[in-house]
């Protein structure tokens, strides 16, 4: 398993590595371990889901305020998604920014996504199942979600891909109204809340 950055910062790809025989496939999709080397700590696991969406079906933009927050480790193992990260933290080096990464069940892949950060993806295959781990608990006090169709982020979904959009995210507001209505986490608690999850640096 190896593990990289992705151009939104605190967030991460893992490639994982498939091992298979004649009776099928196994994968060690998640490794607190190996998420510890870049982070510092594993995932604090208080919830896990799992969606099986159609093809072309668009969950997100998604995102928990902070604190608590709710930090999202996600995985495919049935189908294929475009997973989308995009930083919604309002004082961030890379405010609006996002990044994309292919979760396939034949090459398997995971995305770690730190507080803060908002999330969506978008069904590639009939049929995609995503499962995934999440910090916290859901509190509908404390979702909220950014309208994944924003020009202003320009999210690259698939040309010529019908998507379907729940009502929910369709009526989200743009990242600039969010931002206007004070919606969104601060990258200053989002740095607090990682500081205070992380503990006291060593000297």
């Amino acid at each position: 398993m190896q593990i990289r950055e992705l151009a939104v910062p605190d967030s991460y790809v893992l490639d994982l590595v498939p091992h298979g025989d004649s009776r099928g496939l196994f994968v060690e999709w998640y490794r607190a371990d190996v998420l510890a080397e870049v982070r510092g700590a594993g995932l604090a696991l208080a919830q896990a889901n799992h969606s099986v969406s159609d093809r072309g079906a668009l969950r997100g933009v998604h995102f928990a305020l902070v604190p608590p927050g709710q930090a999202k480790y996600v995985y495919c193992p049935a189908g294929k998604v475009l997973d989308v990260t995009v930083d919604v933290r309002v004082g961030s080096p890379t405010f609006g920014a996002h990044d994309t990464v292919v979760l396939d069940s034949q090459q398997p892949r995971a995305v770690y996504l730190s507080e803060g950060l908002g999330h969506a993806f978008v069904s590639l295959a009939a049929h995609s199942s995503v499962t995934y781990l999440v910090s916290t608990s859901y509190d509908a006090r404390r979702e909220f979600g950014v309208d994944p169709m924003d020009p202003d982020l320009a999210l690259p979904w698939p040309p010529g891909l019908e998507l379907q959009i729940s009502a929910k995210d369709m009526a989200a507001p743009s990242l600039a109204d969010a931002e206007r209505a004070d919606l969104l986490p601060t990258m200053a608690e989002c740095a607090a809340r990682y500081a205070e999850l992380l503990g006291p640096a060593e000297e």
